[in-house]
């Protein structure tokens, strides 16, 4: 627990104490924290530096100075995309092997099949690359990124249902409450530049299922951590963050007046009870302050060139689409916004999917590329991480009418393929194989957790030393598991 974690949880027990009733327990109580508060000033609270984050970090020079995490909510299918397994065009309909499937765990919505027919994937792969990677048709575009990605088919979960699964991988723990990647980084880096958050998420629109499952501000949520760190959503449509613009008939002048006297206010609370949150709202109303000029900035697309938004595709001008999320991510890559995460819904196909999975890739393949090539003419992927993938994958087996084709795929934690490129990622990898069921790990396993590992080793931290004092234990985003960096993977 480094000084400042030490500060912060004496000023939240001070904060108990003067709301407690008088008693000999809270003279006990006041007795450790005094001793406690003979470590810092009385009745002061550090804040955070806003800018820099914790100064003892980063603990190793950072390859990446910000990412960019491309989210696919609901689990792309990973045979169908980006693992090809040739092999299963002979076991058409056949039933998937026990031997195979060796009693693992099922969803309720096929635990009670009778049969699991395998469905090999209709669409044709081709090699792309200097290395002849194997990528779907589904992803003209980006298969001539290959060369700059790094492709990792063996990833795992244990977890089998969506929610558990994406709150897993986005804050390291099945169960909510945990703090995101995103305000993680946050916390421990800062900003580099104080009128923009330092996190930003966008929900990008989607064209394949109609339904999809719904998203909680828990995955981009703070948890244990002081709430100015979590997530910054931006909307589509109105304004792109609520309740930034004024009020009707309150002038910018009159404005700051308030939020002057409400600082004031806030830090008499401050140096009265010493509630660290007390800082983090004072923190958060200047933010939104100077939000009200960089955000409009920021969602300002006129000023790109044609041949930036002709690169995006023709949806670039829409917001809230994938193509314009992904444009909006390297506007704020350019002004320091150290973490966007962009989630793009829609890809849970259990009927279907021979027409709901190419409308989805047709969303996301041409402007996934163009932010890759964006972020390189304009020589920020060298210190740009961008991650793609999603909360687990889908099983050979399928759902539904094989023959007529409006079958889907069920849920599949055992093995899926996400990738990395830009900042301190070896480009035209392949990590990790799976057997030619495409259903269980055969080499290189790489868990969620080593992937999280992986993505702050690149940003300069160690996962294993980058802790947060909570609940008697020492918080990690990797858990008390830990993970392991993926080195293989690493330029």
């Amino acid at each position: 627990m480094n000084l400042d974690q030490q500060q912060r949880l004496a000023m939240t027990r001070r904060s108990l104490f003067s709301r407690s009733a008088a008693g000999l327990g809270v003279a006990a109580l006041s007795s450790l924290d005094a001793r406690l508060a003979n470590a810092s000033p009385k009745n002061s609270i550090t804040p955070h530096p806003t800018p820099g984050g914790l100064p003892n970090l980063p603990h190793h020079a950072p390859k990446a100075k910000r990412a960019i995490y491309l989210f696919m909510s609901g689990a792309p299918s990973q045979m169908d995309m980006w693992d090809h397994k040739p092999a299963m065009a002979e076991w058409f309909d056949k039933d998937l092997p026990e031997s195979i499937r060796m009693g693992q765990r099922l969803t309720t919505m096929t635990s009670g099949q009778s049969r699991f027919p395998i469905a090999p994937s209709i669409y044709k792969f081709a090699p792309h690359g200097d290395n002849g990677t194997l990528v779907s048709e589904l992803l003209p575009e980006t298969a001539k990124q290959v060369d700059n990605l790094a492709l990792i088919r063996s990833m795992h979960t244990e977890a089998i249902n969506h929610d558990p699964a994406i709150t897993y991988i986005c804050t390291g723990d099945q169960l909510p409450g945990k703090a995101s990647l995103g305000s993680w980084l946050n916390y421990g880096l800062g900003t580099e530049n104080e009128n923009l958050p330092a996190f930003l998420v966008m929900t990008a629109s989607w064209t394949g299922r109609k339904e999809a499952q719904a998203l909680y501000n828990r995955l981009w949520g703070s948890g244990f951590l002081p709430s100015k760190y979590q997530g910054v959503a931006l909307r589509s449509s109105g304004d792109p963050v609520l309740y930034l613009s004024d009020p009707k008939g309150v002038s910018p002048g009159v404005r700051r007046q308030m939020l002057d006297s409400l600082s004031r206010l806030n830090q008499m609370t401050a140096d009265s009870i010493g509630d660290p949150e007390t800082q983090a709202r004072i923190a958060q109303y200047e933010m939104a302050f100077r939000m009200q000029t960089s955000v409009p900035d920021l969602a300002d697309i006129s000023d790109e060139p044609q041949y930036i938004l002709d690169l995006y595709g023709p949806d670039v001008t829409t917001p809230g689409t994938f193509a314009h999320c992904c444009l909006m991510s390297r506007r704020m890559a350019e002004r320091g916004v150290r973490f966007t995460q962009i989630f793009h819904r829609g890809w849970d196909q259990h009927g279907n999917l021979p027409k709901d999975l190419p409308n989805q890739c047709r969303d996301i393949d041409r402007p996934s590329s163009a932010l890759l090539t964006d972020l390189r003419q304009r020589g920020m992927l060298d210190d740009t991480l961008v991650v793609w993938g999603g909360e687990f994958g889908r099983t050979i087996y399928c759902q539904g009418n094989l023959t007529q084709k409006t079958y889907g795929r069920d849920h599949h934690p055992k093995c899926f393929t996400v990738w990395l490129a830009g900042g301190g990622v070896q480009g035209g990898v392949v990590h990790g194989e799976t057997d030619e069921f495409s259903y269980n790990i055969t080499k290189d396993p790489v868990h969620i957790r080593d992937l999280n590992a992986t993505i702050l080793h690149l940003m300069g931290i160690d996962a294993n030393r980058f802790t947060f004092a909570f609940k008697g234990l020492d918080q990690r985003l990797t858990g008390v598991e830990g993970g392991q960096v993926v080195n293989e993977i690493l330029a």
